[in-house]
């Protein structure tokens, strides 16, 4: 037997990497199996049975927010989901996702029945997602509201002129160069934009004033911009109820008419992604050489490790 250190070790790689190989192998094609089933079943595990559907939005709201909206039409067509828990934890974002998703909630509201369970904060375009549901679950503690838009346009000419760089800047007209990062606001920029931001603002006012079926003049008296608590938001009529998401639950299970056992499906991209990773690990931890990848993966990405924990 060959005991030369250097041979051991290397041997000891080898095996260890077609472990690795064979494991990874294995667990890709077991995955392959499992996503071929799901999508013989239409995506779904709950087959025919009357079910809630929830959708989780959490963190910025971008510009594209198509794959959640998809996920509302797609459950709003489908018979057998009897209502949508929507779950918003979400500082806002862009007005248009915002403006597209509360859309999307709209109609499906005008449908079958919508809950919002509101997390730490449900603010500005998360809000505004939320005003279509036909009730609206917050903590004591939620931050909600600032109901308002902002446009900010960073301004280095100064910076630039102490280093020494001068920048000419063409436009077709007065308004194209505005905003600039290398040349200072005009007056006439300024109000054209200020423009803008009371036309998107209008906009904010009307849907909350139709969500909450309140006049215009008293959410523009709530509108400038602060945040409120669940605990205020409630007195002020910009939420229904203090609740949990349990509470939202039980509220939508009973005004949809189902049981208390009835399932709740995870719908939307941030549903799939979970349960991407659900199904990868419990692969990886049943097959050889899992528990290489999952420690390889570990070493590589601390957010998988710590949505691990």
């Amino acid at each position: 037997m060959d005991t030369d250190p250097d041979m051991v070790l290397r041997a000891t790689s080898l095996r260890r990497q077609l472990l690795f190989w064979r494991g990874g192998a294995v667990a890709f094609f077991v995955l392959a199996c499992i996503v071929a089933i799901a999508c013989a079943r239409g995506g779904g595990w709950t087959g025919q049975k009357p079910h809630l559907a929830h959708l989780k939005l959490a963190g910025v709201i971008g510009a594209n927010e198509q794959d959640n909206v998809d996920a509302i039409q797609k459950a709003a067509d489908d018979a057998t989901v009897k209502g949508l828990l929507l779950e918003v934890n979400s500082p806002g974002g862009a007005v248009t996702g915002g403006e597209v998703l509360h859309d999307a909630v709209a109609a499906f509201a005008r449908r079958k029945p919508v809950v919002v369970s509101m997390g730490s904060v449900a603010a500005s375009a998360g809000y505004m997602v939320s005003v279509p549901a036909n009730r609206i679950f917050a903590n004591r503690s939620t931050l909600t509201g600032s109901i308002g838009v902002i446009l900010q346009s960073p301004d280095v000419s100064q910076l630039l002129d102490r280093v020494g760089v001068h920048v000419d800047e063409l436009v077709s007209g007065p308004m194209k160069g505005q905003p600039s990062v290398v040349q200072p606001l005009s007056p006439q920029g300024r109000e054209m934009l200020q423009g803008v931001i009371t036309d998107l603002y209008g906009f904010f006012v009307t849907v909350v004033a139709d969500g909450r079926h309140m006049p215009v003049e008293r959410v523009r008296q709530l509108a400038d911009g602060r945040p409120y608590t669940g605990q205020q938001a409630l007195g002020l009529g910009l939420v229904d109820q203090i609740g949990s998401m349990a509470d939202a639950r039980q509220w939508l299970l009973k005004t949809a008419h189902l049981p208390t056992d009835a399932p709740v499906t995870d719908i939307g991209p941030e549903a799939a992604r979970l349960n991407w990773r659900h199904w990868i690990t419990g692969l990886l931890s049943a097959v050889p050489g899992g528990e290489i990848l999952l420690k390889e993966s570990s070493a590589l990405d601390g957010a998988v490790a710590i949505w691990k924990l």
